[in-house]
This record gives structure tokens, sequence and C-alpha cells, in this order.
């Protein structure tokens, strides 16, 4: 069964309203509503462990799934355990636009965010 997070009560993970309105406008640009980001961890990085972000039609069984605004952000088992609590957001700055991850579990960060180490 798929466990899905009400945003409104204490969530294992936030997924703000900026990357919720960026979502879904790619899903609007792609024309295809069963798209869902999928937020996962990988190994490497200049820090050791990197984040990623891709979009997927499914939800596996497992997946944490965190919605809001109609939109589906979900996370499989390995990496939530890295995530528990991570802010999911986005962000347009100076350096460009990107999805960016505010994760209380790392301890160290790489200088461009996309990297940490626990």
């Amino acid at each position: 069964m798929i466990e899905t997070v009400d945003p409104s009560l204490e969530s294992p993970m936030l997924f703000t309203e900026a990357a919720a309105a960026k979502v879904k406008s790619l899903i609007d640009e792609e024309e295809n509503d069963s798209l869902k980001l999928r937020v996962f961890i990988t190994g490497g990085g200049c820090a050791g462990f990197s984040y990623g972000f891709t979009f997927d039609e499914q939800a596996a069984e497992d997946d944490t799934v965190v919605e809001r605004d109609g939109v589906t952000m979900v996370v499989d088992p390995m990496s939530f355990q890295y995530l528990a609590g991570a802010e999911v957001d986005f962000k347009e700055g100076l350096q460009g636009s990107q999805f960016v991850i505010n994760n209380p579990n790392a301890t160290t960060t790489c200088g461009c965010g996309s990297s940490f180490s626990i």
C-alpha cells in the first residue's frame, strides 16, 4: 500500500508551494498528468551524496508520497532515510533556477548545495 502524506499535517518531508508550482508547470509542458517528481539520493558529489530529481509515472508500493496543490512527490525508502524531515523547495536567483533541498540530516554540504554528507 502506498502511503500518502497530507501536507497540512506534520510531514516526514516538506514540499513547498514554490516547488509544487514549478513541478506543475513542468508537468503541464509535458502534457502528462500522471508524472510525479521523484527525489532521490545517489553516492558521489564533492561531499559524499548527491540529490537527484526526475519525473516518474509510477509510485512504488514502498515509496513515501507527498502531495501538494495537486502535485505528487515520491521518495524511495533508501533515499528517504537520508531525507526524513527535509524541505524540497524551488529557488530563482542570480545563479539560475533550481530545486533546493534543505536537509536537517546533512552535517556538511558543498558550496553549490547539491551534495552533502551525514
